[in-house]
């Protein structure tokens, strides 16, 4: 599933690509994606309008438009946004074409077809449930290593999952959750009450560290993931425990191990992180 690394990369090219750009068709191929509105309604709010503004929220893009309204998706496991300056090449699993105006298109294609995508005013995006229970960005300049410190001693449980919690941390998941833990050498599965200050002030400095590496990287495709471009992203080769079970530690060389943790499965070295 794309995290904040890979959403934001995505934000980033809609900015450039698709921003003050009108909607002139909608056509629907799937509607299976399709939340709280109708499709009639879906092509209705959306047709004439135009993208005033696009941003992030943990895992998802919001694009604000000359209405009230706001165009959310949520790629989940395998959705894809693909921009084409024209129409000549679509996607794999093309479910819906936002056609602009100048010719250009915007693509959505989904594979398995777990995606969301809302269409809501303003006022109602925080009426959406993973929106109005999400915890802080990580990358705001609000998130500071006292926040992140706070919020955490009032938890109880394994760090890396909670790492994860996007009601605890917007936009982290599985691969960025347990690279920060490598990096800051610390066991997954410690119990986040039983971590130091000094333990807490390490995670959350090659957190942050590690988003914004993967943000210049434009992210990690290690399953679905691709930019709006259609291309994968650079990051995978710096990742340095994600995948590798089996291999050496690169900085002890111990072997890398596999658990599933909080249900996900979970690299890490037993040797260098306690």
């Amino acid at each position: 599933m794309p995290e904040l690394p890979e959403v934001e990369t995505i934000k980033q090219d809609m900015i450039k690509k698709i921003k003050g750009k009108s909607i002139k068709k909608v056509e629907i191929k799937n509607e299976k994606n399709i939340r709280i509105v109708s499709p009639l309604e879906f092509k209705k709010k959306l047709e004439g309008k135009t993208i005033k503004d696009i941003q992030r929220r943990g895992k998802f893009l919001m694009l604000y438009l000359d209405s009230s309204d706001v165009l959310l998706f949520h790629l989940k496991l395998t959705g894809r946004l693909i921009f084409s300056s024209s129409r000549d090449v679509e996607p794999e699993y093309s479910r819906i074409a936002f056609i602009f105006e100048d010719g250009s298109t915007l693509f959505f294609a989904d594979i398995r077809g777990f995606a969301d995508i809302y269409l809501v005013s303003q006022d109602e995006i925080n009426q959406i449930p993973a929106i109005k229970n999400m915890g802080p960005e990580p990358l705001s300049p609000e998130f500071t290593v006292e926040k992140f410190k706070d919020i955490l001693k009032r938890k109880r449980g394994k760090i890396k999952p909670l790492l994860m919690d996007q009601n605890v941390i917007a936009g982290v998941g599985n691969i960025y959750s347990q690279e920060a833990l490598y990096r800051a050498k610390i066991h997954p599965e410690r119990e986040v009450s039983r971590l130091n200050d000094e333990e807490l002030e390490s995670v959350y400095r090659e957190l942050l560290k590690l988003l914004e590496e993967a943000i210049r990287y434009r992210g990690s495709s290690v399953d679905a993931y691709v930019d709006l471009n259609g291309k994968e992203g650079n990051f995978v080769p710096h990742l340095q425990v994600y995948g590798r079970e089996g291999q050496t530690c690169p900085r002890c060389g111990s072997i890398i191990r596999k658990k599933k943790i909080g249900g996900r499965g979970t690299y890490f070295c037993e040797n260098c992180q306690k």
